[in-house]
């Protein structure tokens, strides 16, 4: 499982230490190890254990005083739910927004759905790109890293953007990386549109794949 990309806003870049640099401290190193093993969990729907290795990393984080760090890792958890298609809230940042940077508090509204126009330039480039693109189908697919892939999916899917190509784009991430909730929501939305369609036999073989994923015999 790869760790999540921007961290989701560049997390590994910040926590991560440099060559030729002093030893990062611990607080660095804790973080770092606990918002990857969060990833892992999460993306497989083991809800505790994503839980306690979240609160890990943010105390780790919040011992260091400086609320753009605890709002980045906010963010990973908002980006998770919308690779996912979890529509929520993020609280978590929302209390930080006023001491984060410009950066973040962009990326928390693409996140929601609602960047404004004069937003998109502080947006990573593959997001900037997903967020303007006039065709979304071909911008997606020129998202390399696949957790990013799936964020800016589930954003297009939450402002009412996401086609046909999206969805499967999605699904195939999803299974690719063996990322067992997302694949699963997304597998949900193409058995809605298949039954939408009248189209049972469709609609059954997804929901065979669903059942697959799932774990069920």
């Amino acid at each position: 499982m790869r760790p999540a990309p921007w961290a989701v806003l560049a997390a590994a870049a910040l926590l991560g230490a440099c060559a030729g640099k002093p030893p990062a401290p611990d607080w660095e190193m804790n973080a770092r190890g606990s918002l990857d093993r969060y990833v892992a969990a999460w993306m497989d729907g083991a809800d505790r254990a994503a839980d306690a290795e979240f609160a890990r990393a943010r105390t780790a984080l919040a011992a260091t005083g400086q609320p753009a760090l605890v709002a980045r890792a906010e963010l990973t958890r908002c980006a998770l739910q919308a690779s996912a298609l979890v529509v929520a809230p993020c609280p978590g940042f929302e209390t930080l927004r006023d001491d984060a940077p410009a950066a973040e508090r962009a990326y928390a509204d693409y996140l929601a759905g609602h960047l404004a126009p004069s937003q998109a330039d502080l947006l990573p480039p593959q997001h900037r790109d997903v967020a303007t693109a006039a065709a979304p189908d071909a911008a997606l697919a020129a998202v390399p890293d696949p957790l990013a892939r799936l964020v800016a999916a589930g954003v297009l899917m939450r402002s009412g953007r996401a086609t046909p190509g999206v969805i499967a784009s999605a699904v195939d991430t999803a299974a690719a990386q063996g990322w067992r909730r997302p694949l699963l929501a997304w597998l949900g939305v193409q058995a809605l549109r298949a039954e939408a369609a009248g189209d049972a036999q469709a609609a059954a073989r997804i929901r065979r794949r669903m059942a697959l994923a799932a774990g069920e015999r």
